[in-house]
């Protein structure tokens, strides 16, 4: 699964890099640790332009009774998302991308879990296919969530763990945001490994296990 990530961009960076014309985030800052259950930023495509919003991670389906089944759908399996009463509409209608510019998952090693930061070699970010949905209680209180969507793990991934966040090619990004295209074998190309040559892992301190670790440490690999 995808549980941690990281988005150390400034927002500049993330607006040039996503097409965002304006963002309307006042308190945007970089994240070194983002966890679930947190506020994410995410973009959607409204009919005419990119637009970059906040969800919060763990998807709530609108049939859900208890929004805390959010807890148990972080993560959308891309080869079985169109089946799964939880995803299909979103699938068809509710596609994002989730920004990142790493992703962290722990190997086991020597008797213990070292975490280690993917990303790509370049550096730079990249979008995360998402999914979102709008939950609204008996009150009439409206709570917009997210997931992120896995696939099976390239030859960099595979010793490391059996899953990876489906990391979109830069030139299929608009697709992927198109709200016109709702034929779900349409998209089940785009939801493939990303290029393990153009990706890196390395170890990065213990500490990230926890979600009050934060700032620049936790993405400095561990000395060699």
């Amino acid at each position: 699964m995808c549980g941690r990530y990281t988005l150390t961009v400034t927002l500049e960076e993330l607006m040039l890099r996503f097409l965002i014309g304006e963002a309307g985030l006042g308190d945007y800052e970089p994240k070194y640790n983002i966890a679930p259950a947190q506020m994410v930023l995410a973009i959607i495509h409204d009919g005419e332009k990119n637009r970059l919003g906040e969800l919060k991670w763990g998807l709530v389906p609108p049939w859900a009774d208890d929004p805390k089944i959010g807890s148990r759908m972080l993560n959308a399996r891309s080869e079985t998302a169109a089946a799964k009463p939880a995803f299909r509409e979103a699938l068809r209608r509710k596609r994002c991308l989730i920004p990142a510019d790493g992703f962290y998952e722990w190997q086991q090693q020597d008797g213990a879990k070292q975490p280690l930061r993917v990303t790509l070699k370049s550096g730079a970010p990249f979008a995360m296919a998402g999914l979102y949905e709008t939950w609204i209680s008996p009150a009439g209180e409206k709570l917009s969530t997210c997931t992120v969507l896995t696939t099976e793990p390239n030859e960099l991934m595979r010793p490391i763990h059996d899953r990876m966040p489906v990391i979109l090619r830069p030139e299929d990004e608009a697709l992927w945001l198109d709200r016109g295209l709702r034929d779900p074998q349409r998209l089940q190309p785009l939801l493939r490994p990303y290029p393990p040559e153009e990706m890196r892992a390395y170890p990065v301190r213990r500490e990230v296990g926890s979600v009050r670790s934060q700032g620049p440490a936790c993405i400095e690999p561990l000395p060699d």
